[in-house]
């Protein structure tokens, strides 16, 4: 039996990578599930940096007032009312995008 040479080699992998890349058409979905994980995190992020704006105003003013807890508390649940709102919103405007993103696609059938 014969050893194919290099440039017969080189065809036969040539073919199997244009099979490969035929079959692997399932990309797609890692796309928008990683979408879908960033979405999830700016969310998170939203809520975590209203609360820790309310923290840093309330304890910036219990600290000048010299009234320790009472600032502090009352500007952790303001931020932390603050970050819920915004994340309503961007949910809100994801959930728009892809219901726009749905109409395109029903008009394009």
């Amino acid at each position: 039996m014969r050893e194919p040479s290099a440039e017969e080699r080189l065809k036969l992998l040539e073919e199997r990578i244009e099979q490969a890349r035929k079959t692997g058409d399932d990309d797609h979905h890692m796309k928008k599930d990683y979408s879908q994980a960033q979405l999830a995190w700016r969310m998170v992020i939203e809520l975590v940096a209203g609360l820790g704006i309310g923290f840093g105003i309330g304890y910036g003013l219990d600290t000048l007032f010299g009234t320790m807890p009472i600032f502090l508390v009352l500007f952790i649940f303001f931020g932390f009312a603050a970050g819920v709102k915004t994340m309503l919103n961007s949910a809100k405007e994801m959930q728009m995008k892809q219901l726009a993103k749905l109409a395109g696609e029903d008009e394009d059938n």
